[in-house]
């Protein structure tokens, strides 16, 4: 065996060194400043740590702090340190999972005697964690077989059930990530006189030392369940989030704020949009006048633009008997996400429907089409009905109940291809002209085990996605495992104001419904032939999308979508004549107006409540603009106000930003 080996940089470049030689070396090889950055490495793919021998020729990766991997690494460590320091400060507590998060990571613990953490405690415990890493621990890593492993956590029982899980082949994805499947890893907090501060079961990798953490900000305590199991141990979760610098900290801290202050579901008090009564139940919004008006403004523009495509509307009732979702699938495949059924008649169960589909397929099948009708487009805006957790629910953006606008593609093979492209354009034209302009897409693959039909039906539309998606200019991204059972499917994702990604319009293609339907046509040759499916919502819910614009647009919304579009305010009440002059103007042109008179307050109250209720424009109308014809436009965002603008200027310039969608 040559005690040389051979090491592949991401460059293409190579380097030989000793066999035995660590990433640390490979790093140090290339430079100071890379030493100095390097937190971990990925050698042939798998994550190991710096400190790590390599033992034969390999593709090597150093991953270093300002990006997706080094920050994965740097809040995984940071875990570690939190755990540490509530075992500290909380003698007997029991630390379960520690894993890191899209932008931070959070520790599960169980305290003695079924205590909580509070505020002060959160102070305490990130005093603690400073304290540790000042100390300069480093992280050594040990690995032991199955036996040794439960050994070394004989007084943590989370920690065993993990490593027995994992040891009996029953392992979910958070044990995969605490254990491999042929050995126990521990990491050791090891203090500079060699004594061992903290244990930890992970599969890593970790920062070589605590010195290279630091900038990280513990964030809020919720409870959590041990597995989800509501009927399991009751479990107290600290989020935190970690930063490659104190900069990128603040930075993500200011993001939260700005989320916070355009959270959907504060702005929908404030702005009556909408509201989540209790009588109702959990999930089940109710829409006020003034969100059903953004709402129905929504739908209408979608209406309009699906019928100047090509589409069809079709409807179809909020229930059906079992037996169509036991032949679509959805009572092997999705019934977890199904509402409860209702025994009607005394035999015959009914289900609220968790998908538009199974009825646009008894559409499709009433019957014989002809190639001439394909692609044949059906639209609805459907209700359904799935039952989320009570844990995920949020907002508008995870309901229990919800509307999508729901299309079904029935289309030959040969069209498939076209129809996917030109529905990718129609897809992202429509989410444009709502004000999103900034996409990824995200192309979604077979869950293994979880999917029916063939490899090679499912290759060929997978393929044929692929094709079509990269096609659009956009970023492609791939979901391993993530396709629905019936097929895989393309996810528009938009980014938003503030740069964070929404999952918007999917677009999945489906050989297995046809199929399990028994759909035909009659083709040129007048033979039958099964169609293909294409499944197609485009806000993927409209109470999901609304949220989303909310936020985008921070309550404010655009001149052709506001509630309310204008607010004319008298001066004084000798000026309330002309105000419902001009507004019957505006209301006449179309514009929706409001009048806003001296009851309601001194006119500077006026001005807040209007600004407080982001109406675009505010018009303030005094003598001057009754003896001219003419008012003063206050601009929603401008600094300063307009004078003397005349009425018809105005409902023109109004009549141009609806036109134009501004």
């Amino acid at each position: 065996m040559s005690e040389r080996i051979t090491v592949t940089l991401p460059d293409g470049s190579s380097r030989e060194f000793d066999r035995g030689a660590t990433a640390a070396d490979v790093a140090a090889s290339i430079g100071k400043r890379l030493a100095k950055d390097a937190l971990a490495a990925k050698a042939d793919g798998e994550w190991i740590d710096l400190a790590r021998p390599l033992d034969g020729d390999t593709n090597l990766e150093i991953v270093t702090p300002a990006g997706p991997d080094g920050r994965e690494v740097l809040r995984h460590s940071t875990a570690h340190v939190l755990a540490q320091a509530v075992v500290r400060l909380f003698p007997g507590a029991k630390y379960a999972i520690g894993p890191a998060i899209a932008d931070g990571f959070y520790y599960d613990f169980e305290l003695p005697d079924g205590a909580t953490f509070s505020d002060t405690d959160l102070e305490r415990i990130d005093a603690e964690m400073r304290s540790i890493i000042g100390a300069d621990q480093r992280f050594v890593r040990e690995e032991h077989d199955f036996d040794a492993g439960l050994a070394v956590f004989a007084d943590q029982p989370f920690k065993r059930e993990i490593i027995e899980k994992v040891r009996g082949g029953a392992a979910d994805s958070d044990d995969a990530g605490e254990v491999a499947t042929d050995a126990v890893g521990v990491y050791r907090n090891v203090a500079a006189d060699g004594s061992v501060a903290f244990t930890d079961l992970c599969r890593g990798p970790h920062v070589p030392s605590t010195a290279r953490l630091g900038a990280f900000r513990l964030m809020r305590v919720a409870g959590a369940y041990w597995r989800g199991d509501a009927k399991g141990p009751q479990l107290q979760r600290i989020y935190g989030t970690a930063w490659e610098s104190k900069a990128a900290l603040e930075e993500h801290l200011h993001r939260l704020a700005e989320a916070e202050r355009r959270d959907h579901r504060k702005l929908g008090v404030e702005l009556d949009l909408f509201s989540f009564p209790d009588e109702i139940g959990s999930g089940l919004a109710v829409f006020h006048p003034k969100g059903g008006l953004v709402r129905r403004l929504m739908e209408d523009y979608s209406r309009r633009q699906h019928e100047a495509a090509g589409y069809q509307f079709v409807y179809s009732p909020h229930i059906t008997k079992s037996d169509l979702f036991q032949t679509s699938g959805h009572l092997d495949w999705f019934a977890d996400g199904m509402f409860p059924p209702m025994e009607v008649d005394g035999e015959t169960e009914y289900y609220l429907k968790p998908m538009n589909c199974p009825f646009h397929i008894l559409i499709f099948r009433s019957r014989t089409r002809s190639y001439r009708e394909l692609p044949l487009r059906m639209f609805e805006f459907g209700s359904v009905y799935r039952y989320e957790k009570s844990g995920v629910i949020h907002g508008l953006t995870r309901v229990r109940g919800m509307t999508q606008d729901d299309a079904h593609i029935f289309t030959t093979k040969e069209q498939m291809g076209e129809e996917l492209s030109s529905l990718l354009d129609f897809v992202l034209g429509l989410l444009r002209d709502y004000g999103l302009d900034d996409f990824y897409l995200e192309l979604s693959t077979k869950p293994e085990g979880k999917a029916v039909g063939t490899d090679e039906e499912w290759e060929e539309a997978t393929e044929t996605l692929r094709t079509a998606a990269l096609g659009k200019g956009l970023d492609l991204v791939l979901d391993e495992g993530g396709g629905a059972f019936y097929g895989p499917k393309i996810s528009v994702q938009a980014r938003d104001a503030i740069g964070r990604t929404w999952q918007m319009s999917t677009i999945q293609v489906d050989f297995q419904l046809p199929q399990r339907f028994d759909l035909h046509y009659v083709g040129a040759d007048n033979e039958r032939h099964r169609p293909i499916m294409i499944h197609r919502a485009l806000f993927g819910s409209v109470e999901r999308f609304f949220g989303v614009l909310v936020e985008h647009y921070a309550g404010a919304f655009p001149v052709w979508l506001a509630p309310t579009q204008v607010s004319v305010l008298p001066v004084a009440d000798r000026h309330d004549d002309y105000a419902w002059q001009v507004a019957d103007r505006i209301r006449a042109a179309g514009g929706r107006v409001e009048v806003i008179d001296g009851h309601a307050g001194a006119l500077g109250a006026r001005i807040r409540r209007a600004k407080t209720e982001k109406v675009p424009y505010v018009l303030v109308v005094g003598d001057a603009d009754v003896e001219g014809a003419t008012v003063g436009v206050n601009a929603r965002g401008a600094d300063d106000p307009e004078r003397g603008v005349s009425v018809d200027a105005f409902v023109e310039r109004l009549l141009g930003e609806v036109a134009g969608r501004a």
